[in-house]
């Protein structure tokens, strides 16, 4: 049997058997559904909606999509094919957070690249060849425990950070899921929310990502030869950054940072002068009627790296144009990924802290929905060049080479059948 008809049938035997326990989406008929089918070429099956619930039960058990996905957009007619037709009636705003999209160390040990022009590999996040400065590369993104914990910091900052204290917007009007891979969604279900144009949705987006924050509508000028900064009264970014610097300046030695500086791009003189005066710009910063920021070295220019460089660290790595697209589908709640077999999570922000989708203690939340309780193993072949080790369920599988025939837990072999790095035996 080959992997595509083997993985069809377990999706379809386990939406079976799990009917009954995947949620249902608010204004469920009034959403468009998409489907993504096994096979060799990705494309969607989109334009369609369903009635009930039972009617897409029915849809999926037959089909066993790779995919399912629902819309954030209501529409009165979400299964017309002419988006001007389907008659709009707002969108929930939606968040996605995939550590696909940024950098995080681990990648420099289970991230592989491939230059398709010149041979060369290599590991981690690399936009083109290091060695020919091609873009032609195949890349094989993984998962551990340590880019999902990130991610979820992510989720949580935008969270606590951003969506209860700048927008007030309460967490019951919050949906959250683990995506199934490398990340997770957060759906805001609000009236008011919904009727955003994409404009708007751009101006959140670049907000909560800290893009485009003007540092001197912040305050941060040049009067006399006098450098003014920001102040913690103001709401918003000014306090954030204010709060950031001062919780740098209480913890971090000097060494730290230095380093940090260094990531931001500031020379050594700089640097050398900050440190010199930190504890100084620390006692003027914590009085809310001065901000005087002068600083040896430390011109407009100076500021404006060192600031950019606490915004980076304040906010949230999402998907932008996923936040601003007011057309945008999303994976269901409780459907499986085809990439790793796992299984799209809901989750109640109260869940975060502890969840952990690689080794999740509550079976009710467990998006590793194939481990076997029998222990059953299965026979496989790695066709990959090379896969990095997989941890999972606290067990560590490989790393694999092109060739080699393994006998793993069931939940490991669906899970690398899905990545395509292997094939039945």
């Amino acid at each position: 049997m080959s992997n595509i008809a083997y993985l069809k049938r377990l999706f379809q035997a386990y939406y079976k058997e799990k009917r009954t326990e995947i949620p249902i989406v608010s204004l469920f008929d009034k959403r468009e559904f998409g489907f993504i089918p096994w096979g060799e070429q990705f494309f969607m099956k989109r334009h369609m909606s369903f009635s009930n619930f039972d009617s897409l039960a029915k849809y999926i058990i037959n089909e066993g999509p790779r995919h399912i996905y629902s819309s954030g957009t209501i529409y009165l007619q979400p299964d017309n094919t002419d988006m001007n037709n389907k008659d709009y009636q707002g969108c929930d705003l939606i968040f996605d957070i995939d550590v696909d999209h940024f950098y995080t160390p681990c990648k420099d040990d289970h991230d592989i690249w491939y230059c398709i022009e010149c041979g060369n590999t290599g590991t981690g996040m690399v936009k083109k060849c290091p060695k020919c400065k091609k873009l032609k590369l195949k890349q094989l993104t993984w998962i551990c425990d340590k880019c999902l914990k990130v991610a979820k910091k992510e989720l949580m900052k935008l969270i606590y950070n951003f969506l209860i204290p700048d927008f007030g917007i309460p967490l019951n009007q919050m949906k959250l899921a683990f995506s199934g891979h490398r990340g997770y969604h957060l759906k805001i279900e609000n009236a008011e929310v919904r009727t955003l144009s994409g404009e708007e949705r751009r101006e959140i987006a670049a907000y909560v990502s800290g893009n485009n924050i003007s540092l001197e509508i912040l305050g941060l000028r040049k009067i006399n030869n006098v450098i003014y900064g920001l102040l913690r009264e103001n709401i918003g970014w000014s306090q954030k950054i204010i709060n950031k610097i001062e919780k740098i300046l209480h913890n971090y030695t000097d060494d730290k940072i230095r380093r940090l500086l260094i990531d931001f791009g500031l020379k050594a003189d700089a640097i050398r002068s900050f440190l010199n005066s930190k504890d100084d710009f620390l006692q003027s910063i914590s009085q809310n009627d001065n901000n005087i920021w002068n600083i040896e070295g430390f011109g407009l220019k100076t500021w404006s790296t060192f600031l950019e460089g606490i915004i980076g660290m304040i906010g949230t790595e999402i998907d932008e144009p996923v936040s601003i697209d007011i057309h945008r589908l999303i994976r269901y709640p409780g459907s499986l990924h085809g990439k790793t077999g796992f299984k799209v999570q809901e989750l109640y922000p109260d869940d975060l802290d502890n969840f952990n989708p690689l080794n999740e203690w509550n079976e009710k939340l467990d998006p590793v929905v194939f481990e076997s309780k029998k222990k059953i193993t299965q026979k496989i072949e790695i066709i990959e060049a090379k896969i990095p080790a997989t941890k999972i369920k606290g067990e560590t599988f490989g790393p694999y080479t092109q060739g080699e025939k393994i006998e793993v837990p069931h939940h490991i072999a669906v899970f690398l059948l899905c990545k395509g790095v292997a094939k039945t035996i």
